[in-house]
C-alpha cells in the first residue's frame, strides 16, 4: 500500500470518526471528494489510485483538479471551496504523520480559498409564509405531518438535516416548550415553541402516538423523511400556494429558505443578531450578519433617523501640480 492510500485511511478512520466523532454527512462530503481528487489524478498520471504516492499529489495536480471541477463539472466557486478544504484537511493531517513530504505538502496547503460575489439570501414574507402553511391538504396524515413540519422550519429555523433527525422524545411541550436537536458539530441546540408551533404540534404527536424513539416527521414506511424527499414534498406545496400567492413565482425555496425566514422574523421583532446566532446554532456571530445585509427596511429606518448635510457639494481641487497631474491620470 502507497504512502497516499495508508494515510487517507488513516485520515478517515483515525482522525474523522476516531478523534474529531466527524457526523456522517462530513465524511461522506469528504469521502466524494477523494474519489473525485483519485479519479482525476489516474486519468491524468496514468497511475492507479492505490498505487498514487503522496508526491504525485502536487500543488500543480490540485490546481487543475479544482480548474477541473468548475470547468468541467460546472461547480460553484463555493463548491470548489469546500473540495478544497476537505483537501486542506487531509494534507494537515499528513504533514504530522509524513514530515519528509513537507515541500508538497506546503505548496498544496498554501494553495488559497476563491474569492465570489455573495448573493442576497432569500427568505419568505409573511404572505408568503401563510400561503405555504395552508397548502397542505391537512383532511389527509401527510398533509397534517407535512403542515407541522413546514410550521416547525418557518418557526425554529431547524436545518433540514435536524428536522428529519427529530424524534418524538425530543419535543417538549410543558412549561416553556421547546424542541431539542444535535445540530451542525454535534452541538447540543434548544430551541423555543411559539403558542401555535406547541398547539400543533401538541395535535400531531396525540394522532402519531408511537414509541419516543420513533422519527418525529416519519415517511409512510415508518422510517424518517429523507433529505430529497423533503424538499419534494417542499416543492410541491410551494406550487399549491403559488396559486394564491404569485409572488412565491419570482423565488426558489428550499429548506434552508424556510431557516432564512426564520432569521429574518426574528431580526424584524428586534431580536439582537447574537441571540439569533445562538437561536440558529452559527459558529459565529459574524455568519448571522447575513441578515442584517438582507434587511433592506432596517436600512431604510436607519437612513431616516440621518440628516442631509448642509451645504453644497463640491469636487476636490488639488493646487499642487503635480497632485493635479496625478488627478488626471
Amino acid at each position: 500500500m502507497s504512502t497516499l492510500a495508508s494515510t487517507m485511511q488513516a485520515f478517515f478512520t483515525q482522525r474523522l470518526i476516531g478523534q474529531r466523532h466527524a457526523s456522517p454527512h462530513t465524511i461522506a462530503s469528504y469521502r466524494d471528494t477523494m474519489r473525485l481528487l483519485l479519479t482525476f489524478a489516474e486519468h491524468r498520471l496514468g497511475t492507479r489510485p492505490s498505487n498514487l504516492a503522496l508526491d504525485d499529489i502536487d500543488a500543480e495536480l490540485v490546481t487543475a483538479f479544482l480548474e477541473h471541477l468548475e470547468r468541467d463539472r460546472s461547480n460553484s466557486a463555493r463548491t470548489r471551496n469546500n473540495r478544497l478544504a476537505a483537501i486542506h484537511s487531509l494534507f494537515q493531517f499528513a504533514a504530522l504523520q509524513h514530515p519528509e513530504h513537507a515541500a508538497t505538502i506546503q505548496r498544496v496547503l498554501a494553495i488559497p480559498p476563491k474569492r465570489f460575489d455573495r448573493a442576497l439570501i432569500t427568505y419568505l414574507t409573511e404572505p408568503e409564509i401563510d400561503a405555504l402553511l395552508v397548502a397542505p391538504d391537512q383532511s389527509t396524515w401527510a398533509g397534517r405531518r407535512d403542515h407541522a413540519l413546514l410550521l416547525l422550519a418557518a418557526t425554529t429555523g431547524l436545518r433540514a438535516s435536524e428536522l428529519t433527525g427529530l424524534l418524538t422524545s425530543d419535543v417538549h411541550l410543558g412549561t416553556g416548550a421547546h424542541v431539542s436537536c444535535r445540530g451542525k458539530g454535534r452541538k447540543q441546540r434548544i430551541t423555543p415553541l411559539t403558542k401555535n408551533t406547541a398547539k400543533v404540534l401538541r395535535a400531531w404527536l396525540t394522532e402519531h402516538d408511537v414509541d419516543e424513539s420513533a422519527p418525529l416527521f416519519p415517511a409512510r414506511h415508518g422510517g424518517p423523511v429523507t433529505r430529497d424527499g423533503l424538499e419534494r414534498r417542499l416543492a410541491r406545496h410551494v406550487a399549491t400556494a403559488t396559486a394564491g400567492c404569485p409572488s412565491l413565482a419570482t423565488k426558489q425555496v428550499t429548506m434552508h429558505v424556510l431557516r432564512h425566514t426564520a432569521a429574518m422574523r426574528l431580526l424584524h421583532a428586534g431580536v439582537d443578531s447574537t441571540v439569533i446566532a445562538l437561536w440558529l446554532g452559527h459558529e459565529s456571530v459574524e455568519t448571522t450578519q447575513i441578515y442584517v445585509h438582507a434587511d433592506l427596511a432596517m436600512k431604510e429606518r436607519a437612513l431616516s433617523r440621518t440628516t442631509s448635510p448642509a451645504g453644497s457639494l463640491r469636487r476636490y481641487r488639488p493646487a499642487d501640480k503635480l497632485l493635479s497631474f496625478l488627478e488626471t491620470l
